[in-house]
């Protein structure tokens, strides 16, 4: 690093002689930077509008396909038996008899010490005929309930304290529970190998006696249309039958002989608000577009303020795209009939009233209109916002690549600016040295000529 000694010979300020001349060298460079802010800036903004326009396109692909306006309640007659709504669900009122709850198998063996066997060999079957055979590795009541539990067979044991014997020592009994419920759950556990299983020699554990089938493994069962000749008999191995009906799951908690009814209605207070909501969101977009389109004009010596948007085709395209999407007749018929319209200062409002009383007037009409505008403004969104060759998505790339060329650019002024800092200096390092010989010539000369012998020329 070079030390700078201002002026100790011209008693210029050479720093700040330099940093001047600097400052008016780099006007170019400067002027370049902040075109390169003033650019990321836009890009920020194009790219937060393309995600909204991004998320707009999916919602109105949702509400293209009808989905959104596909909102339906649902109703139980009793708190014993409630019901979900999936996609595809429809209206619909039908009385359901719950039977019986699933049930999952439980075995309770007899009261011991300890496992009756050693080594306790046992052999796991479940419903489908499928055996396993297991060792544990002791008698103790808790490295037999290990071993089962370690067996990944469905099966989870559990020790219980079960008093004592006649002669005052601890016993124990294993509580066996499948691990799922429905009639596929029950199982059955024998003392000894598989071999022995297969010959009929094996003990199962439940028939010992003191031992005991709590709960046989059982489906959930309701029946449809009861007492009819149409009476169904549906099973489920849970208390949840999935798609009783298309697209309803209906979940049961308690068994009755009364008959229960469950309904599905269509939703109208909730299908206008999805349709409000789907309408805000252009709404929203439009004057997001809009308020970064406008120029504030100064006043005086106030410069005039250009929005980020102002002066772009590309977002003035895709706001007339947008507006003629959600304003143009479908069929020859408005969308102000049901509520949707833009005001002559472009403002879009959806009249939720006007709107809900169109739907129950003729819902089939409201529905194909919606869907339809919902059509447009998703083809609108994807024209521009797809990201691979969207028109707005090409603009922000446009955008990006002149923000790298300015960037090497400005590595290049900088270069340039740093080569001519370094001319300066050294011009001005010269400057000094010239001036500083000039003054020590000059105080040579001086002293030369004040040695010299001085004559007198008067006259006697």
């Amino acid at each position: 690093m070079g030390i700078a000694l201002d002026g100790l010979v011209s008693g210029l300020n050479t720093t700040e002689l330099i940093n001047a001349l600097m400052d008016v060298q780099a006007i170019p460079r400067n002027l370049m930077s902040a075109k390169a802010d003033d650019k990321k800036v836009i890009i920020s903004q194009l790219q937060t509008l393309n995600t909204s326009l991004q998320d707009l396109a999916a919602k109105a692909k949702t509400a293209a396909s009808g989905e959104s306006l596909n909102t339906f309640s649902a109703t139980s007659s009793s708190s014993n038996v409630t019901v979900a709504l999936r996609p595809g669900a429809a209206a619909l009122t039908a009385d359901i008899v719950v039977d019986r709850l699933a049930q999952k198998h439980t075995v309770v063996t007899a009261a011991s010490a300890e496992w009756p066997d050693a080594p306790p060999t046992l052999t796991l079957e479940n419903a489908a005929g499928e055996r396993l055979e297991i060792t544990a590795s002791s008698s103790s009541m808790t490295d037999v309930a290990r071993a089962i539990n370690s067996a990944g067979f469905g099966i989870s044991a559990s020790v219980v304290a079960a008093g004592t014997d006649v002669n005052g020592n601890p016993v124990q009994r294993l509580q066996l529970i499948s691990a799922e419920s429905g009639a596929d759950s029950a199982f059955r556990v024998f003392r000894g190998d598989e071999a022995s299983v297969e010959a009929g020699t094996a003990a199962d554990v439940a028939d010992a006696t003191g031992a005991a089938i709590i709960t046989t493994g059982a489906d959930a069962q309701v029946r449809l249309w009861a007492g009819t000749a149409a009476e169904q008999v549906v099973t489920s191995s849970k208390n949840t039958f999935t798609d009783l009906f298309a697209g309803v799951d209906v979940t049961v908690t308690a068994a009755s002989a009364d008959p229960v009814t469950v309904g599905v209605a269509v939703d109208d207070k909730a299908r206008t608000t999805a349709a409000a909501d789907f309408v805000k969101q252009i709404a929203s977009l439009l004057t997001r577009i809009d308020n970064g389109s406008k120029a504030t004009v100064g006043t005086g010596d106030d410069a005039t303020t250009l929005g980020v948007f102002t002066g772009d085709s590309t977002v003035r395209a895709l706001r007339q795209s947008l507006a003629q999407a959600v304003q143009h007749p479908i069929d020859g018929i408005s969308p102000s009939s049901i509520g949707i319209s833009i005001d002559r200062y472009g403002v879009l409002t959806i009249d939720e009233t006007k709107f809900a009383a169109a739907l129950a007037d003729d819902p089939d009409a409201v529905t194909a209109m919606f869907t339809g505008v919902a059509e447009r403004v998703q083809q609108t969104g994807e024209t521009y916002s797809d990201k691979y060759d969207g028109l707005l998505t090409t603009r922000i790339t446009g955008q990006q690549s002149e923000v790298d060329s300015l960037g090497k650019q400005l590595e290049s002024w900088d270069v340039r600016l740093e080569q001519r800092r370094a001319t300066l200096e050294r011009t001005y390092a010269r400057l000094e040295t010239m001036l500083s010989q000039m003054q020590s010539q000059s105080a040579y000369l001086t002293s030369q000529l004040s040695s010299l012998p001085s004559y007198d020329t008067g006259s006697n």
